[in-house]
This record gives C-alpha cells, structure tokens and sequence, in this order.
C-alpha cells in the first residue's frame, strides 16, 4: 500500500486545461477530459483542478465543466478556484467532486475555513498556500494567482489554517511552478514544522527523484505535479502522462496496492 500519494495537480482556464510557468501565462494543454480518461487507465491516486482564473475574475466554480469532470473521473477530485460561499463548496462537492481547495478566501477570511470545515467535514476542506520567496530563507504568501502580497509567513499562515479546521495544505512554490527543476525543499521543511497534518508539496517537480527529496528532505505527506503530467521532453511537447507503478515505489520506498 502507498503511504505517499502522488497526484497531478491541473489547471483550468475557460474551462480548458493549461500549464503555467511560475504562474505566468498560461499555455493550452488540451481538453480536461482527455487528460482524466489517461489518468484513469494510470491509476493515479487523486486528481487536483485549480481554476486561476476564477477568483480574479470574480466567478463562481465552473459547474458544468466540474460535473464533467466528476463525471469521468474514477479517484478521487479536488478543486479549487472562486470558492466564497459555503454554497459555493456544496455545490462542487454535489457534483461529484470529494475535496475543495480554498486559497485567496482563506487569507482573506480565516473564519471561512472554519465554517467549511464545521458544515463539510475537515477531510473535505484543503487550504492552498502560494508562497514566494522574499529574500534569504523567508517565504511570503501571495493570493489572487500570485498577484497579491499578503506579508504572511506561509508556515505562520499554515498553523493558523489547521487550527481554523484544514485538513490539509497544497503548499506551492510560486518560484518553481513550471520549471521542472525541483520543489522547494526549504520551504516545504518550514511549514511541515509547524503543522501535523498533511502537507501536499507542489511547485517544480521534473523527475520522480523529486519526490524523494520532498518527503524524506521536506516532510512532505504526498506530491502533486504539474508539467510533469503534461509535458515530455526539453522541448515540453504536449503528452498527458504520469510516471509508472515501479517509478513511484523506487523513488518512495513503498509499495502500491
């Protein structure tokens, strides 16, 4: 059995699947649904859709594009993207999907998380950390797609979120999104220092090497990545893939059931 689950972690604009690189523009992938059907036949663990446009643009969550997705879908999905009302997350969790991703809100109104959390239950409820680094070892949240500076320390920021009834942290590397060159370690050792419950690295994975070095170096509880789930090569052609069964329990140490 895996103890450490790897997922790719997707991002939606318009309801079409794109990658960005350091949260900077964002380039077409293809159709979501294609991309869940290769996952599906992959076996992956779980399945993350991030909609950066949303929040920015002031919208609600994508139903009909979400009830597609839950649709296809055999693991288990989570989304996140424009989520402000409680209304709001029961409508995703309706449509099929088992977790929401709240991230701006959450900086914005703390007291938001904790009536998720009270009303759907703290496994249904992650609290998403975009982190950028400021100088040194420091680190700095930012919301609204990297956007917005908040001047919160994201291991500060992540207490106050399991405290406020998160049932876990998707921990992204605003400097390492999209360049395949590695998470950050460092700032994924400082959050998990400061929190027991699962942290989900995210943010510059290239290889399954990568993984190791999050959860044995970092501390982290499970991996998710981005290019590496949509891109092959040097030259990033567009190829929905996910590495193998034997890649994963090398690299981890573990075997899958």
């Amino acid at each position: 059995m895996l103890q450490t689950r790897v997922m790719p972690c997707l991002l939606l604009k318009d309801g079409a699947l794109v990658k960005t690189v350091r949260f900077q523009e964002p380039s077409y992938i293809g159709d979501p649904i294609n991309a869940i059907r290769i996952f599906n036949e992959k076996e992956v663990d779980e399945l993350v859709f991030l909609d950066i446009a949303a929040t920015n643009q002031g919208r609600r969550p994508p139903l009909d594009v979400l009830k597609r997705i839950a649709g296809e879908s055999f693991m288990p999905v989570a989304y996140g993207g424009g989520l402000r009302r409680l209304e709001d997350i029961r409508e995703v969790l309706r449509v099929g999907f088992e977790k929401v991703s709240i991230n701006s809100h959450a900086a914005e109104s703390p007291s938001f998380v904790t009536e998720a959390a009270r009303e759907f239950g703290n496994q249904s409820v992650i609290v998403s950390i975009d982190a950028k680094k400021v100088g040194g070892d420091r680190y700095e949240v930012w919301t609204h797609g990297a956007t917005r500076r908040t001047g919160l320390d994201p291991a500060t920021f992540a207490a106050r979120m399991q405290e406020a009834g998160a049932g876990e942290i998707l921990l992204t590397s605003i400097d390492r999104d999209g360049t395949q060159q590695g998470y950050a370690i460092d700032l994924i050792q400082q959050v998990v220092a400061r929190v027991s419950i699962p942290v989900i690295a995210c943010g510059g994975a290239g290889k399954v090497e990568d993984f190791t070095a999050a959860v044995r170096e970092g501390g982290a509880a499970a991996c998710a990545i981005g290019s590496m789930a949509v891109y092959y090569g040097r030259n990033r052609a567009v190829l929905i893939s996910f590495p193998s069964r034997t890649e994963i329990e090398k690299a981890l140490g573990e075997e899958r059931g």
